[in-house]
């Protein structure tokens, strides 16, 4: 799920108008640990500033607005551990922030709707959150790890039995079960004076789902591929 498509992010122009277009480059300057107090600065100084290879920062900026043009081709082993940095630095967001968030909506909604539909909203969450907690240890103990270790070994692992093939065929689509939450929420269950939290719980899953779509194409579309060839040919990574 993408916003309404903004403007296509080039290096010279003024990151914090971007930001006012859109709110969530925010969260993506959190992720990569930048400060977004960035004054009048264009994209290319932020980036000097902070040792942030632009293009990694443009190509991620421009999928938070809507434009989907990740080209692993573009990129070189030297950038495996900036993205794997964003990456674990979402995982924080979501484990310590959206995650506890909605958790504390739906208990909130089921303080003054304790119907047994709601209590399934709240078992399907919790369900769901127990998997999300899975898929995103496995990525920081088992795959980052590896990838960090074959960039520090000139492509070699004694992990000889692990691949980006083995970590693609564990990849999941995390999202997926966040639109089912929203269907139940705005299409299944009445609302029983829960209008306002309701409101709020499903805007939040909105903004989850929006980041972990990018989230999830970032790992598909740039590193997985980026390893693949590492693993192929190490020595032009």
């Amino acid at each position: 799920m993408y916003l309404t498509q903004k403007t296509y992010i080039r290096e010279q122009m003024k990151l914090a108008g971007l930001l006012f277009e859109n709110p969530y480059l925010m969260l993506m300057m959190q992720h990569f640990g930048i400060n977004f107090v960035v004054q009048d600065k264009s994209v290319e100084q932020v980036c000097k500033e902070n040792h942030i290879n632009k293009e990694i920062f443009i190509a991620f900026a421009n999928l938070y607005n809507g434009f989907k043009e990740l080209d692993a081709t573009r990129f070189s082993v030297s950038d495996i551990h900036s993205i794997i940095d964003f990456l674990k630095n979402s995982h924080h967001y979501y484990k310590e922030e959206k995650y506890p968030e909605i958790k504390n909506l739906i208990q909130d909604i089921v303080k003054i709707n304790n119907t047994p539909e709601i209590k399934l909203i709240e078992r399907f969450f919790d369900e769901y959150f127990n998997e999300v907690i899975d898929h995103l240890k496995y990525e920081d103990e088992v795959a980052f790890p590896y990838f960090i270790e074959l960039t520090k070994s000139g492509g070699q692992s004694q992990k000889v039995d692990y691949s980006a093939r083995t970590y693609r065929d564990h990849h999941t689509d995390i999202e997926t079960k966040i639109m089912e939450l929203k269907k139940l929420l705005l299409k299944h269950i009445p609302l029983h004076h829960d209008r306002i939290l309701r409101r709020r719980l499903i805007i939040s899953l909105f903004e989850l789902e929006y980041d972990l779509t990018i989230h999830y194409t970032i790992e598909e579309d740039l590193l997985i591929p980026l390893i693949d060839h590492f693993e192929k040919t190490p020595d032009r990574g």
